[in-house]
């Protein structure tokens, strides 16, 4: 690995072979989030999901975005943040005659980017009944059933109980009875949740590698999505996929930090090989 390094931050550790450009970052300088970067996730699959709120994320005021699980008038909450959406979260909207458009408002993403390395560094969540991950998704992910068209969602860390980091899994071709997955490299047990950590996903025409800590962990060359994709990061809370309300485990203890100290994506300019 390379190092990459960011004046007043921490370096990033970039895969050797290619010449790298830092072309989109967020180090969560200041007190208030980048609204010009990021909108708040808060619909999914046609559904407003009432856990995901637009005030679950502080800046800490060291280059730190918080993600924080709480409790407010009995529910918990927590938020999602992305640079893009899919076309099929918002809810549609209601019909003025007798034919229906069957998805809801489109709006313009904040970014997309079609190839590169896009990494986080963050602190894992210490409580059981949320998660949190960093992953990348097509705007148009499932309107057809050629991924390489129409995207793949690539789920480069997923984090669903303390100290646990799952396989890559890339999601394609929809959801529901549509969904094909394929997944690589190992799960990490005993993670470290007092320290940061890197999780990369090189993505290029020949296929996805992840890195965690600078260090390879699993390939993949089937199948590729050849279409720009925006970035994701955040938290949920278990239950809300179920029923209308959190886990029990989440209810009796919802007070718990996911901290992200920075996203960045690198184009690579030419190969040196």
């Amino acid at each position: 690995m390379e190092e990459f390094k960011v004046q007043g931050h921490a370096s990033s550790w970039l895969p050797e072979g290619y010449d790298w450009q830092l072309v989109w970052r967020d180090e969560f300088d200041g007190t208030e989030l980048d609204r010009s970067k990021w909108d708040y996730r808060l619909c999914m699959m046609g559904r407003r999901n009432n856990a995901w709120t637009e005030d679950g994320v502080t800046l800490d005021g060291n280059s730190n975005a918080v993600f924080r699980r709480y409790e407010k008038d009995g529910k918990v909450y927590s938020s999602q943040l992305q640079t893009g959406a899919n076309f099929t979260d918002a809810p549609a909207e209601e019909s003025k005659g007798v034919f229906r458009w069957q998805i809801g408002r489109l709006t313009e993403p904040k970014y997309l980017k079609q190839y590169g390395y896009f990494e986080c560094r963050c602190k894992l969540q210490k409580k059981n009944g949320w998660w949190s991950a960093f992953w990348l998704q097509s705007p148009i992910i499932g309107s057809s059933l050629d991924p390489a068209k129409s995207g793949i969602e690539t789920d480069i860390m997923e984090s669903f109980e303390p100290s646990k980091v799952e396989r890559v899994s890339n999601h394609y071709n929809g959801y529901n009875s549509c969904i094909k997955t394929e997944r690589f490299g190992d799960v990490l047990e005993n993670v470290d949740l007092n320290e940061y950590h890197t999780f990369g996903i090189l993505w290029t025409e020949e296929g996805y590698v992840r890195y965690i800590d600078g260090v390879e962990n699993g390939r993949s060359s089937a199948p590729i999505s050849h279409t720009p994709q925006f970035v994701s990061i955040g938290t949920e809370v278990m239950g809300y996929r179920e029923t209308d309300d959190a886990c029990e485990i989440a209810k009796a203890d919802p007070d718990d930090e996911f901290i992200v100290d920075y996203v960045r994506v690198f184009d690579y300019k030419k190969s040196k090989k």
